[in-house]
């Protein structure tokens, strides 16, 4: 797909890399950027009624108040940019956050996560997750937004034949067609991926114009994230694709798996897609 807006979320400090970075990639793709800063409202302390109002309402206005600057910075830092933008604020109450992300994903294309929300994990993780479960719209998760591409050479295509995973191949389906190469990887397929495991989507993809490779890799005993991160290297991928949370949020939560590896630790740029 051609990608025409793209949202930058970030938090309401140290954003500026992030911002630049996506500057970039906007100017690279003639694309909108959409700029969501974004912060978790204080909420009320317990103890005498009187102190939690006066403490409570001085610690709003001062959130808030460092949310408007933020907006004010990276509009500042986006007038002299020579791309199409528009910034906004969002103080949402915590369980509000992941919809309020959500519903401004929706207006974008894509949605770019940075480094700049690691000074938060909470709001990073509500932010992501907004993103993926309230928006139908993929995540472009870096720890380094510099890296980040929407033109990339080598891809590499994480597939388990979920419907998450047949989501993000659709999703990529440009990105991948344009790449040099695709290296479609299962790890230690099993009898659900067909008698020969990766042929199907793999033809699906040739007939695409992907140039496609299938590798079904053993495990190993290792990590099935930590067998993913090290074949993209081997490969050169420039970009991880692959669904999110084929397992619950709870599950991932409490268990661990790819999605939360992934999120936690990303190897390189991942475009997931929930």
């Amino acid at each position: 797909m051609t990608y025409k807006t793209i949202l930058l979320v970030v938090g309401a400090s140290q954003f500026e890399d992030d911002l630049r970075a996506a500057v970039d990639l906007c100017a690279s793709e003639g694309a909108h950027l959409s700029v969501l800063a974004s912060k978790i409202a204080t909420l009320p302390p317990m103890g005498d009624l009187a102190a939690i109002s006066a403490a409570w309402i001085d610690s709003r206005d001062s959130d808030m108040e460092q949310l408007r600057q933020a907006a004010r910075e990276a509009q500042e830092i986006l007038g002299s940019a020579g791309i199409s933008f528009d910034v906004v604020g969002r103080y949402s109450e915590t369980m509000r956050l992941g919809q309020d992300v959500g519903e401004r994903a929706r207006y974008a294309d894509v949605a770019l996560i940075g480094a700049s929300l690691r000074v938060d994990e909470l709001l990073r993780r509500g932010v992501i997750e907004g993103a993926l479960f309230y928006s139908a719209r993929p995540v472009l998760l870096a720890s380094n937004l510099r890296s980040a591409t929407l033109q990339p050479k080598n891809v590499l295509l994480a597939w388990n034949s979920t419907m998450e995973s047949a989501r993000a191949v659709r999703e990529a389906l440009d990105i991948m067609r344009n790449a040099e190469g695709v290296n479609l990887v299962l790890v230690d397929p099993k009898t659900k991926n067909g008698e020969e495991p990766g042929a199907d989507v793999a033809t699906y993809l040739a007939r695409h114009d992907v140039k496609v490779t299938v590798d079904g890799l053993p495990s190993a005993g290792r990590a099935v994230e930590e067998v993913l991160a090290q074949h993209a290297r081997d490969t050169s991928a420039d970009l991880i694709v692959m669904g999110a949370y084929g397992h619950s949020r709870i599950r991932e939560r409490v268990f661990g798996g790819v999605t939360k590896a992934m999120i936690d630790a990303p190897a390189m740029p991942v475009l997931m897609v929930r």
